[in-house]
This record gives structure tokens, sequence and C-alpha cells, in this order.
């Protein structure tokens, strides 16, 4: 893999900038962020009266615990553009999720956004070794989505060269690749494994790309998962992470030089870690639910936004700012099956010691009586494959999955290219429980 180690005048001042310096813009920009909200959102306002609380009242960052939480349900109930602070006139771009559980939620910009959100995805791909004049291929979809548009943004401010690939149509990705030669890949982890698929069907080796760096984002991976396509495309695999709510990608990257959790941009973005059941702030190293607030955006600003996503702070390494682990799982995706709490990145980890069988697996739960029976769909790594050595591959991948996470599972282990593909995100589970 390439050496991709920043070179003196590659970061910005404040991303090493003194504790205490980037403390003191996170307190100035927190102060005028709530004032605006409360001034200028009747969400907001209504929320902070309702507790008692006022802008006034925020004299240190630890105050910001006095303040109300905002979740996803208080944007549906505001579909859609109860929870913006501005006037329409001053808006630039409006994105919404796809809003597959109900309403979709819908955020939108105003131009200092759209230039504050190039900044920070520049900022990312600066992390990830990316420099100017680099080609990327940007396969994360375009269109409502977050996750296309402002990487292609970011990439254009610092610079780079952009293929606006989307998702889907895997063959049509590896022909670009092969045939335009980008540094650069930017695409969900899951997806990345359906085009490995792809260059391995058309037998061309993976390790012979121009590619040096995946910039890998919107959905839970693994270490596990990191090393495979590491080692499949010889490449750096760094993690990326953001959500619309906040602003989209772009809220905190992993650093190329050392792939130690995602340095969080502070100066935009203030974290915090909450007991997910009780909303008590935790310290920094102990895991929580990860909730942000916005310190710059204008056209919707959020406080205390909970994201479900599990993690934990840690101090800076490469970067002053703080670091969040590698998330392990949401809130709301944590199956619980018997009493155990399972997430689908626990399965994944487990599937990674299996040599016979691929990357590709999906999860259903059903109930039996009154149990609940949790079937791993998984494909072997061999078309055609004996019956006995498909079993042997379905015990072992149970029993470590019995051994590591607690819980008896049903293993089915099908023929190559039988488990449904992502395009995008991955649907991990599958849910046909009878809905009591």
């Amino acid at each position: 893999m390439q050496d991709l180690q920043p070179k003196p005048g590659d970061l910005s001042a404040i991303e090493t900038a003194s504790s205490d310096a980037l403390a003191s813009v996170q307190l100035e920009r927190m102060q005028r962020t709530l004032l605006h909200a409360y001034e200028n959102s009747p969400f907001y306002q209504a929320q902070f009266k309702a507790n008692g609380i006022h802008p006034g009242d925020l004299k240190s960052l630890s105050d910001l615990a006095k303040f109300p939480f905002t979740t996803k349900q208080d944007l549906r109930d505001n579909y859609p553009f109860k929870m913006f602070a501005v006037d329409h006139k001053e808006l630039r771009r409006i994105h919404a999720s796809s809003g597959t559980t109900g309403k979709p939620t819908v955020v939108g910009y105003t131009q200092n956004d759209l230039d504050v959100w190039s900044e920070v995805v520049a900022r990312s791909i600066t992390a990830a070794g990316g420099r100017p004049g680099d080609m990327i291929h940007n396969a994360y979809g375009y269109g409502l989505f977050t996750g296309g548009l402002g990487i292609h943004t970011g990439a254009e401010k610092m610079g780079c060269v952009v293929v606006p690939v989307s998702g889907g149509m895997t063959e049509r990705q590896v022909t670009l690749l092969t045939d335009f030669k980008p540094k650069i890949i930017t695409v969900t982890p899951s997806y990345m494994l359906s085009v490995l698929d792809e260059f391995n069907a058309r037998g061309i080796d993976p390790r012979d790309t121009s590619l040096a760096v995946g910039i890998f984002g919107a959905e839970p991976w693994t270490n596990a998962m990191r090393q495979e396509i590491e080692q499949a495309f010889d490449m750096h695999a760094v993690d990326i992470y953001g959500l619309s709510e906040v602003i989209g990608p772009g809220v905190s990257m992993e650093c190329v030089e050392t792939k130690d959790g995602l340095h969080i941009w502070e100066d935009h973005f203030y974290p915090e870690i909450i007991n997910p059941e009780t909303g008590e702030v935790l310290p920094d190293g102990e895991q929580g639910e990860l909730v942000f607030t916005s310190l710059t955006k204008e056209a919707m600003p959020i406080i205390r936004y909970r994201t479900r996503d599990l993690t934990r702070l840690l101090p800076g390494t490469a970067r002053t700012m703080r670091r969040m682990e590698k998330v392990t799982g949401r809130s709301d995706d944590m199956i619980i099956l018997r009493g155990v709490n399972v997430f689908p990145t626990q399965i994944e980890e487990q599937l990674f010691k299996c040599a016979d069988l691929s990357p590709h697996f999906q999860i259903e739960l059903t109930r039996d009586d009154r149990l609940d029976v949790m079937t791993i769909h998984v494909e072997s790594t061999l078309a055609g494959a004996a019956s006995d050595r498909r079993q042997a591959a379905a015990k072992e991948l149970s029993s470590h999955i019995k051994n590591v996470v607690g819980v008896s599972s049903i293993v089915n282990v099908t023929e190559p290219g039988n488990v449904e593909r992502s395009l995008g995100k991955a649907r991990r589970v599958v849910d046909n429980r009878p809905k009591d």
C-alpha cells in the first residue's frame, strides 16, 4: 500500500490548534447557534421555553447538558420545513431521507452551509490521503441522499477530479475503475464487496488497480471487513461518518496514517456521549449513544441530536480534535434475541473467520411458537461445494456466534450469488416475526 502520510501544509490550522483554542471557538459558536435557533426556529423556542432554559444560560460547554434533546421524530413531526431557521429565499439546497420507516426527514442548506459542508468533506478527503489533482470515483448515491453530492462538492473544492458514477450498475463500475485509473473510491463498504465480486468474476486481479484508498461510510462496518478489502485491493480502507440531520458525510473522518478512530471536526460539530436509557452525559472513554450539536449551521441548526449510533469518545491523536470509535451499531438496529443484545456487526466479525464463507450475509428473524429464531443466510465461496463441506462451514459459523455473541442461530449456506446484494446501504436484518 502507498505511503499517504500528510506533509507540512496539508492540514488546516484548526486541526492542530491547542485544546484551549478549540474550546474557545466552540463556546463562541455554540452560544451563537443556540441564540440563532431560539430566535428563528419556533420549534426550538418552544422546546427551550418548555424546559425553562434560555441561550443566555450557556456559560460553558458543559452547560449544553441543560438543553433538551432533538430526535428524528421531531424532524418527522415538523415535516417538511418547520425545523428551518431561515426564510426559504435563503436556501440553496434541500435533501431528504428515504422515509422507509415513516415520513422522510428533510434538511436544508444556505450557501454558507454548503461552503462549510464542502470544507469538512475536503478536510476529510485530505485526512484519507487525498490531494488536489487526485481522481475520485464517487459511487455513493446521488439525489436526495446526501452521500453523493456531499462528497462531490467537497472533492471539487479541494481540486480533485470527480467521476460521479453513483451507485449500481456494478459492471460499469469495474470498467471505469479499470479504464479511468482513479486513486480514490468513495462508496459504502458492503457495495465495495459487490464490486470485488465483479472483479473476480471477470478474472481481473483487484490488486492491479490504481486504487490507493477507499473512503467507506453510510453504514457500520468492522475492522475484519477493512482487512478483507485492504488485502483484496492492496489499498487503504478508511472510515467516514456523517448523517443528513447534522450535515451529511464529513462530520468525522479516520486519518489514514493512524486508522485509530474517526476525528470529529469539532469546530463545526460538538459531540456528546449519553446513556441511551437515562440521557445522562457520560465521560469520554465510556460507550453510549452519540449526540451532536451543530456549531455553524444556518438553515437548520440542530441541538443535541440523538443519532442512535453507539460509540465512545477518545482523545485526539493525528489531530487535536477528539476521536469517535468506529460505530459498533445503532441502538435502534439492535436485535434483542432471547434476552441477548445482538448487532449485525457482531455477526459480520464472526463471518470473516470462516474461510469457506463469503462476506455477504443477511439475518432473518422469525418466531417458532413463542421463541425468536435467528437464521443467518450466507454464501459458500465455492460454487457446487459438497453438502458436507457446506454443513461444516455452517457449523463453524454457528459455533463462533454462540461462543462470542452468546446466542444460538441457524446458518443457511447457499450457492454464491443467492444472498441479496447491496447497491448502497446493505439490508442486514429482515424481521419476519409477527407484530405483537
